[in-house]
């Protein structure tokens, strides 16, 4: 392994259900909502860096009362002296960190609906990471 995940922790979180007509309507409303991922990396030091791993609900479609709810995972990485190059270091960025930290990001996210009441939120528990950077590639 080239890297090592030392440390996680949760950067900001968002959750906002801004009315109770929104709060009922939400089992039917849900549909009209997406999951964003994004994936940003800032250098700390000449061998470590920041992954930052967001989850974000965005509209499909015009909502009137929207539903708020971000999640941004910050992973602290630590690079061996085997990354020899650019290709490497953005394959360990934006798929096999993701990849690592998804599941429990993915559980924070749920939980925040679990928590408001809302059991049959479903969020794939899989996300394609690599098939995400290579579509990236190709734009």
């Amino acid at each position: 392994m080239n890297y090592k995940i030392i440390a996680k922790f949760i950067k900001n979180s968002k959750f906002n259900i801004p009315n109770t007509d929104t709060f009922f309507n939400l089992p039917k409303k849900i549909k009209d909502y997406t999951i964003k991922v994004d994936i940003k990396s800032k250098q700390l030091k000449e061998k470590t860096i920041l992954i930052y791993t967001t989850l974000n609900l965005i509209p499909k479609v015009e909502v009137k009362d929207l539903i708020e709810c971000e999640i941004c995972l910050s992973s602290i990485v630590e690079l061996d002296g085997n990354v020899k190059n650019k290709k490497e270091l953005e394959e360990i960025i934006l798929i096999k960190v993701p990849t690592d930290i998804y599941d429990e990001l993915r559980e924070i996210f749920v939980s925040f609906f679990q928590k408001s009441g809302y059991r049959e939120i479903k969020l794939g528990s899989k996300v394609d990471f690599r098939k995400l950077y290579e579509l990236r590639k190709v734009q």
